[in-house]
């Protein structure tokens, strides 16, 4: 069996800001077609947008998929609710880890996996304000450090 390429349509670069990423998970998503046409053109945005497991489903709210522009009148709510594909022991798994203090359902992609939708969905702790200026402090020193390498290298 041939191996499906992976072309990333949407991401959600602010979640590893704003999260402490724990664990991560591949759900696929029930779209319709237009959906499918718009986010293939990556008219999509999956900030703000989260998951939450309601009678033993997972759902996907926030995703913003904006509506395709040769549609007719059966193109989509760009704001609905839509469902992630995942087999009852993942989600009895999700639900168990979500029930513990602090931790929430984030996606963190949405891709293309040969002709399916993905979603790659993250069992995620907020991160403090204090921990966010951390993780700033420290990204700049290392892009300060390798700046002053390469500036020691080429003199």
């Amino acid at each position: 069996m041939a191996e499906h390429e992976e072309r990333i349509a949407v991401s959600n670069r602010k979640a590893r800001h704003d999260y402490h990423i724990l664990e991560t998970l591949e759900a696929g998503i029930a779209l319709k077609g237009t959906e499918v046409k718009s986010l293939r053109k990556g008219n999509g945005n999956l900030q703000d947008s989260y998951a939450m497991i309601k009678n033993g489903e997972v759902w996907l709210h926030g995703l913003h998929v904006s509506p395709y522009e040769q549609g007719n009148i059966n193109n989509h709510d760009p704001r609905r609710i839509r469902k992630l594909l995942l087999n009852k022991k993942e989600i009895r798994k999700l639900l168990t880890k979500v029930q513990e203090k602090g931790l929430s359902l984030i996606p963190l992609a949405l891709y293309f996996k040969g002709p399916y939708a993905k979603v790659q969905l993250a069992v995620a702790q907020g991160k403090k304000s204090y921990d966010k200026r951390e993780a700033i402090k420290q990204r700049e020193a290392k892009r300060d450090i390798a700046h002053r390498l390469k500036r020691s290298a080429t003199s």
